[in-house]
């Protein structure tokens, strides 16, 4: 039987109706505007509810859109299951309601086989949304390209650097065009004045893809963002793969939407080039 991940929030969180999906992420994204610019080596990107994170998402996956890669690598943040390392989906595909998309299983084999740190556990993805959230733009902006989804447990420093190590020295032995993601909300549940301060380390650090500086900035402070350690591989493994640049492309919270910015959380979209 193929391994396929199933979708978990389809129809809660995003539209599981083809067309109404379809419909809403073009929405969003003929809201934005994003400059011309170098094709993205990586992306960063939130993963709330569409309606919620939709919009600043749209930033990042309209950069994305000159994009031609092989494969994309997905790194998020394991929410509800807590362990060591990274846990990888090897294999098979991912549900979304556009259709699987396929796991790049030759590629995927290149990452796990670049560092111990890496294992499978198939239950850190059941109910994780993280990855899940970047599928439906990954399947109407980049359709047909196969992806690598890895969720991080505890988000330790060697862990973080570890898997930086390993995309990039499976990307440079496959000699492949590869698209990086990291998948993260910023501070939750802060009144939007503090949300601001602390997202703005977090944006500061992206900014000056100082994966190094924010790393030392989540560890001290777990509250700025979930997707820390995984913001730190993508922005780490970009760099050594030569990226020189990034932008952060919009910044937001959840009472932009909502109305109610008391209690808000966190949205950023960046690009590195």
């Amino acid at each position: 039987m193929p391994h396929v991940r199933r979708s978990a929030v389809a129809g809660t969180w995003y539209p599981d109706d083809p067309k109404r999906l379809v419909a809403e992420l073009e929405a969003h994204l003929a809201r934005v505007d994003v400059a011309p610019g170098a094709t993205p080596r990586a992306l960063v990107a939130p993963h709330a509810g569409l309606m919620y994170s939709g919009p600043v998402g749209a930033y990042a996956y309209k950069a994305a859109r000159s994009a031609r890669p092989s494969a994309i690598v997905l790194v998020g943040p394991s929410h509800f299951v807590p362990f060591e390392g990274v846990s990888i989906w090897p294999d098979g595909a991912w549900e979304t309601p556009l259709g699987p998309i396929q796991v790049d299983q030759e590629f995927a084999s290149r990452i796990k086989e670049a560092s111990d740190a890496i294992v499978e556990m198939p239950s850190a993805h059941g109910r994780e949304h993280s990855l899940e959230m970047q599928l439906p733009f990954l399947a109407h902006v980049l359709p047909g390209v196969p992806i690598v989804p890895m969720v991080m447990g505890r988000q330790t420093s060697a862990t973080s650097f570890a898997l930086s190590d390993a995309i990039a020295r499976a990307v440079v032995a496959s000699g492949r065009e590869v698209l990086l993601i990291a998948s993260s909300d910023l501070s939750h549940y802060e009144n939007a004045s503090v949300a601001a301060r602390l997202d703005g380390v977090v944006l500061a650090r992206v900014a000056a893809m100082d994966a190094h500086g924010l790393m030392d900035a989540v560890e001290r402070e777990p509250r700025h963002a979930c997707g820390g350690g995984p913001m730190v591989a993508v922005l780490d493994a970009a760099k050594q793969l030569g990226a020189s640049g990034a932008h952060v492309l919009n910044y937001a919270d959840s009472g932009d939407v909502s109305g109610d910015k008391s209690s808000v959380v966190g949205y950023m979209a960046a690009a590195i080039w």
